[in-house]
Formats: C-alpha cells, sequence, structure tokens
C-alpha cells in the first residue's frame, strides 16, 4: 500500500482558477479500466475575494495598484490551497485506488488480484515464465542440460562435466572480449563465431 504522503498521479485537475468562483476539483481514475471519482468541489474563499476585488478595480480604473496586490496574494494562498484540497482529495481517493504492489500504478478493486498486482503485471510475469520455460536448456527426455557440452545436469550452478555457469545470462567472446548475451551465436563486435 502507498504510504500516505506519497502522491497520486492518476488524477486531472478540474479546479476552477480566477473568476467569481474558484475552487478546486480534481477527478481521479483506474489506470485499468474507465472508473473514475470526482472529489467535491472546494471553493476557495481568498480565491473568490480577489475576484470580486479584481471586478470592482475594472469598475474604477484608477485602482490597478490595488488590483495587482490583491492578484498576488491570491495566487499565493491559492498555491497553498489547491495543494491541501489535492491532499485532501487524495486522501478521499486511496479509499477507491491502491497501487499495484509491482508497477505502482493506481488501480480499483475490480483491476487487481487477491495479492494486490494488476492485471497487466499478471500476463507481464506469465509470459516471462513462458519465456524462461523455453529458455530452459533441456534435452528430449526433459532433463536439464548443459548449453555448452549438452551433459546432462542434475542442478546447481555449474555443470558437472565442463565446469559452464549454468545461472550466467551472459557469455565473453574469446576473441574480443565483449560481453554478448547467453543466446547469442556470433560477436556483434569482431563476428567471432560461438
Amino acid at each position: 500500500m502507498t504510504s500516505p504522503t506519497s502522491r497520486m498521479k492518476n488524477y486531472r485537475d478540474l479546479s476552477v482558477n480566477g473568476g467569481l468562483s474558484p475552487g478546486f476539483q480534481y477527478e481521479f481514475f483506474c489506470q485499468g479500466c474507465d472508473k473514475t471519482w470526482t472529489s467535491p468541489f472546494k471553493p476557495h474563499r481568498m480565491g473568490q475575494l480577489s475576484g470580486w476585488l479584481s471586478s470592482f478595480v475594472f469598475m474604477f480604473g484608477n485602482l490597478r495598484n490595488a488590483g495587482r496586490a490583491t492578484g498576488t496574494f491570491a495566487s499565493a494562498s491559492s498555491r497553498q490551497a489547491a495543494g491541501e484540497a489535492l491532499a485532501a482529495a487524495q486522501e478521499q481517493a486511496r479509499r477507491l485506488f491502491t497501487a499495484c504492489q509491482q508497477c505502482k500504478k493506481q488501480y480499483c478493486d475490480d483491476c487487481l488480484d487477491g495479492h494486490g498486482v494488476c492485471k497487466s503485471c499478471q500476463a507481464k510475469a506469465a509470459d516471462e515464465a513462458r519465456q524462461a520455460s523455453r529458455n530452459a536448456p533441456s534435452g528430449g527426455d526433459g532433463q536439464m542440460r548443459c548449453p555448452n557440452c549438452q551433459c546432462p545436469s542434475s542442478g546447481g550452478r555449474f555443470c558437472p562435466e565442463c565446469g559452464f555457469d549454468m545461472a550466467s545470462t551472459h557469455k565473453g567472446c574469446p576473441a574480443c572480449g565483449s560481453v554478448m548475451p547467453r543466446a547469442a551465436r556470433f560477436c556483434t563486435d569482431c563476428g567471432h563465431g560461438f
């Protein structure tokens, strides 16, 4: 679960700035489906006061400096009020959206499994497991074999016959020393065949 101080990123800002009825509102969404939740509109009282003063100053053009001063003051208080309103809205949204244990994106309960993992991460884990089972060196009898000498292996990190590191994911080119993926058939730097 995310900490209460961490910021959620799955929202759109629907706040109204300026005018006679400024305030803050946010729409939160599930990053896996189309479920949304909109926070209640929270009026910004200092912004309303500034809007009324700006309207008054507009009617009486010689008070421009007063209008600028109220606008600057309202802008400074607006940033703080927006941060507080967002924090309050996020606290409410945390009851509806949970971070995936793996990718940390926010999802509704319908898009997470019982372990807090999203469908996308579940599919990725299944693909990785399938890929690992395809790449596992084995003979026709289903027993693990050394990819270097094809000797049957009963497990362990090194081949009992040739000493090959069975857990390595890369290999070094004997001609130039470049590091290549274990499945490479030729060196990409010098063209040496493995």
